[in-house]
This record gives structure tokens, sequence and C-alpha cells, in this order.
């Protein structure tokens, strides 16, 4: 059996959805249909203690591990950049 690459797209609707699975664990609350340009801290509501709960959520669900060293607070912005973030990561 022979395996596909995933097209771009397909990979960022992936990580897409595990930025908001990730983010409706970690804020308690049903997430589904988030716009690309809602923001974690202002319209939902993240705080700095939730985001190592986010990132550590996100590991688990992309099985990715991020370099506390490369991280931004650009990166957490919006739930477009949060996944642009990820997709770089995951080499996606």
């Amino acid at each position: 059996m022979t395996e596909t690459a995933q097209t771009p797209a397909v990979d960022r609707a992936r990580i897409a959805a595990a930025v908001t699975e990730a983010l409706g664990d970690v804020l308690e609350r049903d997430l589904t249909g988030l716009a690309p340009d809602t923001e974690l801290f202002g319209e939902l509501g993240l705080d700095s203690t939730g985001v190592l709960d986010l990132l550590l959520r996100l590991e688990d669900l992309t099985g990715c591990e991020f370099d506390t060293d490369e991280l931004e607070m650009g990166h957490f912005a919006t739930v477009a950049s949060l996944t642009d973030f990820v997709l770089a990561e995951t080499g996606s």
C-alpha cells in the first residue's frame, strides 16, 4: 500500500480542526465554526495560563512537540495565526 501526500488544504483543515478542538478543551466550551480571524485573547478569553494548556493539548492532538524558545505572542493572536504556527512546526 502506498501513502499519498496530503494536500496543503487538507493539512491546513486538519490543523485548524485540532486548534479548534484544543481551544474548546482548554476553554471548556464548544467552539465549532470559529472564524480564522477570531482573536484568542480578546474574543475567546484565552489567558497566559491557558496558553500552556493549549500547547500541551495541541501536542497531544498533532504529535508535535513545540519548542518554547520559538513561541511568540503573535502566534496566539488569532485562530489563523495559531494554525499557521502549528503547520510550520509540524512541517505540514
